[in-house]
């Protein structure tokens, strides 16, 4: 990583789409006394995501790479990878992504590449996630923070927020509580990885106790 001990923790974002969870990162990150990260790229594969123009709007340098002009999925990550590493970042968020990277992508940001998923993982992988837990019967539902890795999916998980799931949910109503939930996470969980309260190392997530853990500003089950 680039910065210093005790400098904001430079980090990059990918999106797809209108971008949410950006909002919700972009927010705290500019809001909360001594967060101890900040957004300086907003990257994409798709130039008509609206979320380039959210960051944009905030001041933030944005990138977009087309995934349809490269012949092939490890042409496009290679050149994202390398545009990332101009920008120096230390930490790389995935919000709302819809691209699987290739293992050398994967590796390139090993521990220090995040992704949010909305179901309470290792439970309910993949697309289709409301429909599928509602399906099941499930109580409660929620969204994970985890370190990438090669499946899609899975990894470390630094955090996970719990929401129920209602008699009458439909996997919209669903959904949309799910979200109110993932603004919550990611935040604190970027926070929890850039000031060094978590740390991953291996496969595993290593609590640092020498660092204040705030509690998480939802509810767990």
């Amino acid at each position: 990583m680039t910065s210093a001990a005790n400098e904001k923790k430079r980090v990059g974002v990918l999106i797809s789409g209108r971008g949410s969870n950006l909002h919700a990162l972009i927010e705290a990150s500019r809001h909360e006394p001594d967060y101890p990260a900040e957004i300086v790229l907003v990257a994409s594969n798709n130039p008509d995501a609206p979320g380039l123009r959210k960051a944009a709007d905030s001041g933030i340098p944005t990138l977009a790479l087309d995934h349809r002009t490269f012949d092939s999925r490890e042409a496009f990550d290679e050149a994202l990878d390398r545009n990332l590493k101009k920008a120096e970042l230390d930490i790389l968020c995935n919000a709302g992504f819809m691209r699987l990277h290739t293992e050398a992508f994967v590796k390139s940001w090993w521990n220090r590449h995040l992704n949010i998923h909305p179901s309470l993982l290792p439970a309910f992988k993949g697309l289709h996630t409301h429909e599928r837990v509602i399906e099941a019967g499930m109580t409660v539902s929620g969204c994970t923070v985890h370190a990438v890795r090669f499946e899609m999916d899975s990894g470390p998980i630094v955090d996970q927020a719990v929401v129920p799931v209602l008699n009458n949910d439909t996997p919209d109503t669903l959904a949309a509580r799910v979200l109110d939930a993932e603004h919550l996470l990611y935040p604190h969980a970027l926070k929890l990885v850039a000031s060094g309260a978590v740390t991953v190392e291996d496969d595993q997530i290593i609590v640092n106790h020498s660092e204040q853990i705030e509690s998480a500003p939802y509810d767990r089950a």
